[in-house]
């Protein structure tokens, strides 16, 4: 006797959409050795009198230098957003992809010289808005703030001791948005 299947609960359009553009992105940057993931999916200082500079100031989020890093930033998005997007629908949450990717593109390039590549700005927002997403109304969770630490923290003091090619100024740029985002959104 054959058995059916459940169908496939396709909750979460704006998370499954980024997940797949990301992975279209890192495909053709690996198809092309990195090629296109330089020229259109990294954010780097260069003239404003460039077109292509205004779509890597969003489009930076897409791309990934490897698989470890593609799937590092996206297993905590695609565990984090859909209950983000449940909660704050996706209109508001598209917005808020947006707003931290050009907050921290903007502020990258005036700060750093090397590019910046990558989600984890986003993942960072993520992280510390679903730390406050069960919060009573003018309150302000414990999660939060020792999610805020932990997170937030760890950028700060690897940025201050470490050098490797990681953007802690995107990690923290990206956990500051959530936590803006999570108060201006609830209150």
């Amino acid at each position: 006797m054959i058995t059916k299947l459940k169908k496939i609960q396709y909750n979460s359009p704006v998370i499954l959409t980024f997940t797949f553009l990301a992975l279209a992105s890192y495909l053709l940057g690996y198809l092309t050795n990195g090629t296109l993931t330089s020229f259109l999916f990294s954010n780097y200082r260069t003239s404003f009198l460039d077109p292509l500079q205004y779509v890597r100031l969003f489009s930076y989020v897409l791309g990934h230098a490897n698989w470890a890093h593609f799937s590092g930033n996206f297993i905590i998005i695609l565990i984090t957003g859909p209950m983000l997007e449940e909660k704050y629908g996706s209109k508001v949450l598209v917005r808020l992809i947006l707003v931290t990717a050009f907050a921290t593109g903007i502020i990258h390039i005036i700060f750093s010289g090397n590019a910046l590549l990558g989600a984890s700005g986003i993942v960072y927002m993520f992280i510390i808005l679903s730390s406050f997403t069960n919060a009573e109304k003018g309150k302000i969770p414990l999660t939060l703030i020792i999610v805020f630490f932990v997170f937030v923290g760890r950028e700060i003091f690897g940025g201050a001791f470490s050098q490797d090619n990681i953007s802690q100024l995107a990690h923290i740029i990206g956990g500051s948005f959530g936590a803006l985002f999570a108060f201006k959104i609830k209150h």
